[in-house]
């Protein structure tokens, strides 16, 4: 039953081979890539503006020029992004680059920035277009929190389905949201200077400064609107996943990538000044406030917060492209738990896009949805990979030296000297704001991969056959076997285990620890009546332990045996045809098995008995 409703739920297995088809082609790849991006546009100029309204109505010019810096900026990782699309197709974006040119401890860091990125993409996106519809229909408001952990269970279970089913659900909405943006820019500014309709402001403008002008607040506005560039690098992180010719489709969609973002997040920064939108605190979103300023009341107007709302969750889409394909790059390396690299039942990497949901529902919930509080931990991981990734490709095209290394080392050179100036300010002007929990986490993050990758090095090793001469190893070894079979009551599972015992060794033990004195004596006359020479060993427990004298007792017989002896141990289990009945039962063999399985001496082995249906319901029980 189970498994039906998880083919239902997620979809029926998919084959190995069909892998090829689980791939994105332009439009649909553009959909998935593009949503985190340009969904920043959503927040990008209010929180440029949260900062400068203390300028008063001086803010809507200063907001012109720290847009064009925020947009001059994409212009230069664009271009910087797709040589590593160039130089890197199997994807891993900036921690690939910055591993392989700058050292293990420099592309473990740029990817603790990425991991912390995508994180925050689903926790920031999610509570972001929760407050698209909160500023529609206000009611909701107290329900944030459950609504956001509520769609973020529900992206994760679309895309447990699989790359190519999550990519068609969400092309839609995103390219709703697109085409919606578009048409509110063109017709905002044909009314604005055709019609010359210029609509009062919702909400009164600072005509005074509260604050005077200074470098500092010019700053601070800049490292706020910078969360408008998370999202491009997602598309150099996931090449592989792009259809043959992967490179030149995932360059294609860099570059209409970096087009929407100019032409959305330039003409909303425009509209903002025009139509004087005033950023208002758990009150109407900027684009909010600029839809209602074009389109009044009427029914764009809730198209334009319906698409806001929808595109925002669907950014969420863009890391859980991300995340699990990076989570697999470096899972491959050996620096995170083996299990990211294993693809699921619909061949996506189950077990990231899992991890994703769990951490980013926990944030979700420790900062009770607020977008403002969480986007100051948004941009400084993105940003520490961007100038890494840029770093790293300088000393790529230093190395190579192959034809036009010193345009691409330009380039690239460039593009982390300003990269590393915003991540400089990002984190200096957003450090008391939350930025210096990220600057604790990545050092915390890296150690933890180094550990990781520490142990499976150690197990490799240990495992490893390059030292032996395969010729002279035989199988054929011999062992004195002890048999031990820990017995609670004789019954039909401990005889057959019993049974089985005999068979491998002449030499076996059956142990009993017992709670009560009176059930010992009555396991004692029952087993003078079998027609047996194993030995019965018992021994009474005062204190109701079971497990711990039980495991004691055959750590002593083992830590006593020869070099050629082996101890087996044979857990007896009954199996019944309900798994619901298992959570019935105390699974003491589990415990059992665990702890004796660090024992070097000691091979544990469980004796299934399995319960038929006729002897579960035809039985009488005999004292």
């Amino acid at each position: 039953m189970l498994k039906k409703f998880l083919d239902v739920l997620i979809g029926e297995p998919l084959a190995n081979e069909q892998g090829s088809h689980e791939k994105y082609n332009i439009p649909f790849g553009l959909a998935i890539m593009a949503s985190d991006a340009i969904s920043s546009v959503a927040y990008g100029a209010q929180e440029i503006l949260f900062v400068l309204i203390v300028l008063g109505a001086s803010a809507y010019k200063w907001l012109t020029w720290t847009s064009f810096m925020i947009i001059g900026l994409l212009f230069i990782l664009t271009v910087s992004y797709i040589q590593i699309i160039k130089a890197y197709p199997q994807g891993g974006g900036a921690y690939k680059v910055a591993k392989e040119n700058l050292g293990t401890k420099a592309g473990l860091s740029a990817g603790a920035g990425l991991i912390i990125s995508y994180i925050l993409t689903v926790a920031v996106s999610a509570s972001a277009g929760a407050d698209a519809i909160v500023s529609a229909f206000s009611g909701l408001a107290e329900y944030k929190v459950i609504f956001v952990v509520v769609i973020i269970i529900v992206l994760t279970i679309l895309n447990l389905r699989g790359i190519s089913e999550s990519s068609k659900i969400f092309a839609i909405p995103t390219y709703i949201f697109i085409f919606s943006m578009i048409f509110m820019i063109l017709y905002g500014l044909f009314k604005y200077f055709v019609l010359n309709i210029h609509p009062e402001p919702m909400y009164s403008i600072p005509t005074k400064a509260t604050e005077s002008l200074s470098i500092f607040i010019i700053l601070r506005a800049f490292s706020s609107g910078c969360s408008a560039l998370t999202g491009v690098e997602a598309v150099s992180n996931s090449v592989p996943n792009f259809q043959e010719p992967s490179q030149k489709n995932a360059k294609i969609v860099m570059l209409l990538l970096a087009g929407l973002i100019f032409f959305i997040f330039g003409g909303t920064s425009v509209l903002a000044i025009f139509y004087t939108a005033v950023p208002i605190v758990n009150g109407p979103t900027v684009v909010s406030q600029i839809a209602f300023g074009i389109f009044n009341n009427g029914i764009m107007y809730y198209v334009i917060q319906f698409s806001t709302a929808v595109i925002l969750l669907m950014a969420c889409n863009t890391a859980y492209t991300g995340f699990p394909m990076l989570m697999y790059v470096v899972g491959k390396d050996g620096f995170v738990p083996r299990q990211f690299t294993t693809r699921g039942k619909r061949l996506s990497f189950s077990f990231g896009i899992i991890a994703l949901s769990f951490i980013a529902c926990v944030l979700v919930i420790i900062f009770k949805a607020d977008t403002h509080r969480l986007i100051p931990l948004y941009a400084i991981g993105v940003f520490i990979s961007f100038t890494l990734g840029q770093f790293g490709m300088v000393n790529y095209w230093r190395k190579k030296r192959n034809k036009g290394w010193m345009k691409g080392a330009a380039i690239n050179g460039f593009g982390a000297l300003v990269t590393l100036i915003t991540t400089i300010i990002i984190l200096v002007e957003k450090f008391s704001e939350g930025a210096f929990i990220v600057a604790i986490l990545i050092p915390i993050i890296i150690l933890v991969q180094l550990k990781i990758k520490a142990h499976y090095d150690k197990v490799a090793c240990g495992l490893s056959i390059s030292n032996l001469n395969l010729k002279n190893v035989d199988l054929r070894v011999q062992y004195s076997h002890i048999v031990i079979v820990p017995i609670s009551t004789l019954n039909k599972a401990s005889i057959g285990a019993l049974q089985y015992a005999q068979s491998i060794s002449k030499n076996v033990i059956a142990l009993n620890i017992s709670t009560d004195k009176e059930a010992m004596e009555k396991l004692k006359y029952r087993w003078s009546e079998l027609n047996t020479d194993i030995k019965l060993v018992t021994k009474y427990s005062p204190y109701r332990a079971v497990v711990t004298p039980l495991l004691e007792s055959i750590e002593l017989i083992a830590n006593k045996i020869n070099k050629d002896e082996k101890i087996t141990v044979i857990v007896p289990q009954f199996v019944t045809h309900d798994k619901w009945n298992e959570v019935l039962h105390n699974n003491t063999s589990f415990f059992i098995r665990e702890t004796l399985l660090r024992n070097n001496n000691i091979i544990v082995s469980t004796f299934p008995y399995h319960l038929v249906d006729e002897e579960e319901n035809n039985c009488e029980c005999h004292n």
